[in-house]
Parts: structure tokens; sequence; C-alpha cells
């Protein structure tokens, strides 16, 4: 099993996501980083959650303009979600934040900032998620 499914709507979105990625092997903790969109394959995406749930622990999920990933993921899986908005369009992030913040009741994600340092707060937060203490 593995600590996080890191999950970015576009190959594009790589190099936003790059300092996460490389805060997620510092901190020696096992991920997989892939792309699938809610918008362009979302029978994949759905089809690849309903199989590999149950091989991660938490879900970091990167998306910017309307930002429909990480509410679709939440909606799908009973892990918990992170959602970053990144930095796109020329609302800058903006649409994107807002998208991720008001997703309705029933599809809980956690919302990081924009950009950079959201993707870093995403590792961290998922960490801590991580090292909660099981009763």
């Amino acid at each position: 099993m593995k600590d996080v499914l890191f999950l970015i709507g576009s190959e594009s979105d790589a190099q936003a996501v790059e300092p996460g990625i490389r805060l997620l092997a510092e901190k020696g903790m096992s991920f997989e980083l892939k792309v699938l969109s809610a918008h362009r394959n979302l029978e994949e995406l759905v089809s690849f959650l309903r199989q590999e749930e149950a091989n991660y622990r938490i879900v970091i999920a990167a998306a910017g303009l309307s930002a429909a990933l990480p509410g679709v993921v939440a909606s799908l899986v009973k892990l918990p979600v992170i959602g970053i908005p990144l930095v796109a369009g020329s609302l800058s992030g903006i649409d994107s934040l807002l998208s991720i913040l008001q997703l309705p009741r029933g599809v809980p994600v956690a919302t990081m900032g924009i950009g950079k340092q959201g993707v870093l707060n995403a590792v961290l937060l998922a960490e801590r998620m991580l090292h909660i203490p099981r009763e």
C-alpha cells in the first residue's frame, strides 16, 4: 500500500506539482503520480479509483481552471482527499480555489492554497494525517 496517490489532470500540471513530488520523496513517503482527467477521461478515472482505491491511504489532487478533479475524486472514494488549486487562466487560480472550496455536502476535500505553497502544504498535511495515532 502506498501512502499517497497524487493525481493531476494533465501532463502540463507535472511541473507545478514537482516541488510536492520532491518533498514526498525527501520525507520517505511512498506515492504514485497519475495523470487522469475528470474532463478528458472520466471513465478511466472512475475505473482506476474503483480498482485501486484500497492501494492508497490519501489522495492529493491538483487542478487548475474549473478544478473538477478533487471533487470528482472525493465523490468516488472514501479516502481523505486534499485538493490543490493550480495557477492557471486569467484568474490565476482563484477560480480553481473557489471550485474546490465550494463543494457540496458529502464531498469533503481539504483545500490548500493556490500554487506552490499549496502543493507543499498538501504534502505536509498528508504527512500529519498519516501519523495520527490509531486506537
